[in-house]
C-alpha cells in the first residue's frame, strides 16, 4: 500500500494548475445515461473516484473512450473522456461496485427517468457520517417512483415514465439536488424542486444538462424548475475547475509561505473560503489566469469558522483549514455542522503536536504548535491532505499512509507540490 513522505520546512513558489472538479464530474458522468447520443467531458481528472464510477456505467452499457491530450485553456493537460449510453443494457448497480463510492448510487435518477426501473444497492456507511439516502428516495417517489428497499437495493419502478411534481428538501444535499434534478428533466409536465443546494457543481451539472437540450430556470437559486421533455441528446462540456482543490493549495502556500499562482482557478467558487484566509492575513489576488496567493515574512492570525453549504465555508476545507490554524498565533475554532463525524483527522495532527480540544461538533485549535514529523494515518479523503500540509511545516519526515484516500480526489498531488519546491514523495510499498 502506498505513502506518502513529506519532509518538512519547505517554501512553496511556483504555479500549480487546478484540475477539474471531482464533484462536477461525477454527476455529470452519470447524466450521461440519460440520452442515447454522445456526451463529451473536457477537464476531467485523473482520479480513482472516476475510475470507479467508469466501471459502474460500463456495467449499465455506456460505452466510453478517452480523446486524444488536449492542452486546456490553462495551460495544463486536459482529459477528454465520451460518453455514450447508446443501449442500457442492466439496470442493475451491484453492491461491489457501489460500494466503493457512495455516488455511484445517483445513477438510480437517470436510470428511473429513462428506463423507469432501476435496482440500485444501498452504499452503505461513511468514515464521516451516515449521509443516508432517504432525501434521494422521498424526492424520486414524489415524481411518482415506487420504492422499496429489498436485500441491501433501493427496487425503483416508475411505470409509465416519471411525472412532475412541486417538492421541498427536508435539509439542503448537494446529492439528491443532483438526482432529483437529473430525474426530472425527462418527467412529464413542469418540476419545482425547493430548497435546493446552491454549490457551483450544482450550477454545473444544469448547466450541462441544458446543453443537452433539458429545460431548467433558477441554477444557482435555491428553486429550481425542470419542464420535462421526451428526450435528451449529446452534448460538449467543460467540467468546471475544483474549488476545494482550489483552497487547499491555498491553504498549503499559506502554512508552508511563500507565492503560488494557482492556475484556471475561479475565486467566485470559494469566495467565503478566501475571505477567512484573507482575515488569516493571507494575500490573495485574483488574476485573469488563476488566483495569486502569498505569504512572506508575517505571521498567521487565528480565525473562526463555521462550515455551512455553498456559497458558506465548505465542509470540504474543514480539515484543511485546521492544518493551517495549528500555526496560528492564537486559539480559533472551528465549528462543523454538516457532516456528524468530521474530526477525525484531529488525533493524527495530534501526533504531530497540534494542540487541539474537541467538544461534540466544535473543534478548538491552540496555536502556533510546533508540529514535529511522525507516522500519521489518513481517514478519509480531505482528512488525508491536512495531513500532507501539517507535513510541509512539520520539522523532520511525516509519513502518511492509506493514501488511497486521497487518490479519490486529488490529481498529482505529489507532483503539483514538489514542483513548487516541497519535498514530497510517494513511497509504494
Amino acid at each position: 500500500m502506498d505513502s506518502i513522505k513529506v519532509t518538512g520546512g519547505h517554501r512553496l513558489n511556483g504555479v500549480i494548475p487546478i484540475s477539474g472538479a471531482k464533484n462536477a464530474a461525477l454527476p455529470l458522468m452519470i447524466a450521461s445515461l440519460l440520452t442515447a447520443d454522445e456526451l463529451i467531458l473536457e477537464n476531467v481528472p485523473h482520479l480513482a473516484d472516476v475510475e470507479s464510477l467508469i466501471r459502474i456505467l460500463t456495467n449499465h452499457g455506456v460505452d466510453y473512450h478517452v480523446e486524444g491530450k488536449r492542452r486546456a485553456h490553462n495551460g495544463q493537460q486536459g482529459r477528454n473522456i465520451a460518453f455514450t449510453a447508446g443501449e442500457i443494457v442492466d439496470t442493475t448497480a451491484p453492491y461491489d461496485l457501489v460500494s466503493k463510492m457512495r455516488a455511484s448510487f445517483w445513477v438510480i435518477g437517470p436510470l428511473l427517468a429513462r428506463m423507469h426501473k432501476a435496482k440500485v444497492s444501498l452504499p452503505g456507511g461513511c468514515a464521516i457520517g451516515t449521509r443516508p439516502v432517504d432525501l434521494f428516495i422521498d424526492s424520486l417517489q414524489a415524481l411518482g417512483a415506487k420504492i422499496t428497499i429489498d436485500g441491501g437495493y433501493a427496487v425503483a419502478e416508475a411505470t409509465g415514465g416519471l411525472t412532475g411534481a412541486d417538492y421541498t428538501f427536508s435539509k439542503v444535499s448537494v446529492g439528491a439536488t443532483h438526482v432529483a434534478m437529473m430525474a426530472a428533466t425527462l418527467a412529464k409536465g413542469k418540476t419545482v424542486l425547493r430548497n435546493c443546494a446552491r454549490e457551483p457543481e450544482v450550477t454545473d451539472l444544469a448547466n450541462c444538462l441544458i446543453a443537452m437540450g433539458a429545460q431548467i430556470s433558477g441554477a444557482g437559486t435555491s428553486t429550481l424548475t425542470i419542464e420535462g421533455v421526451e428526450a435528451l441528446h449529446g452534448a460538449r462540456h467543460r467540467v468546471l475547475p475544483d474549488r476545494i482543490e482550489t483552497g487547499t493549495y491555498a491553504m498549503a502556500a499559506a502554512i508552508a509561505g511563500g507565492e503560488v499562482l494557482l492556475k484556471g482557478a475561479q475565486a467566485s467558487l470559494l469566495q467565503n473560503a478566501l475571505d477567512v484566509l484573507v482575515r488569516a492575513g493571507v494575500e490573495i489576488e485574483e488574476k485573469n489566469d488563476g488566483i495569486r496567493v502569498m505569504r512572506n515574512g508575517h505571521g498567521i492570525k487565528p480565525v473562526d469558522v463555521t462550515t455551512e453549504p455553498f456559497p458558506g465555508f465548505p465542509t470540504d476545507l474543514q480539515a484543511q483549514f485546521m492544518a493551517l490554524m495549528t500555526q496560528a498565533e492564537g486559539t480559533s475554532t472551528i465549528r462543523e455542522t454538516i457532516f456528524e463525524n468530521r474530526f477525525m483527522h484531529v488525533q493524527e495532527l495530534a501526533r504531530l503536536g497540534a494542540q487541539i480540544t474537541l467538544d461534540g461538533q466544535e473543534a478548538t485549535v491552540h496555536g502556533p504548535s510546533a508540529l514535529k514529523g511522525a507516522q500519521v494515518m489518513a481517514t478519509d479523503l480531505r482528512a488525508s491532505v491536512s495531513l500532507v500540509m501539517a507535513g510541509l511545516v512539520a520539522e523532520g519526515d511525516t509519513t502518511i499512509t492509506r493514501v488511497y484516500h486521497l487518490d479519490r480526489g486529488f490529481e498529482h498531488l505529489e507532483q503539483k507540490l514538489s514542483a513548487c519546491g516541497a519535498a514530497v514523495e510517494r513511497i509504494s510499498a
